[in-house]
């Protein structure tokens, strides 16, 4: 599922608690005691947004395919997206 290209992604970190190492985290949901594992991708994704509030989608898959050094192709920009919708999905991005 598609995030709309022209809308940026802001960090909503309020009542989220972040635990991380290397290169993977898990993140905790205070409010809903949900806790979700963030493999490699889905954290650099996550700082991506974090470091750049209110870029597009292509400027993030841009901007996260530089930081983890890997060509920016259709199915790396797939991937980033389908990760972005589910960092909105469990309410800790939202649309800037």
């Amino acid at each position: 599922m598609s995030v709309p290209t022209k809308k940026g992604a802001a960090v909503h970190a309020d009542g989220w608690l972040l635990k991380s190492w290397d290169n993977e985290a898990v993140l905790f949901n205070t409010a809903s005691g949900d806790t979700h594992y963030l493999r490699p991708l889905t954290l650099a994704l996550y700082e991506t947004c974090r470091d750049h509030p209110g870029y597009t989608v292509s400027e993030l898959t841009s901007a996260l395919a530089a930081r983890l050094g890997v060509a920016e192709s259709a199915s790396f920009r797939e991937a980033a997206e389908d990760t972005l919708h589910r960092l909105h999905e469990i309410g800790l991005l939202e649309t800037a």
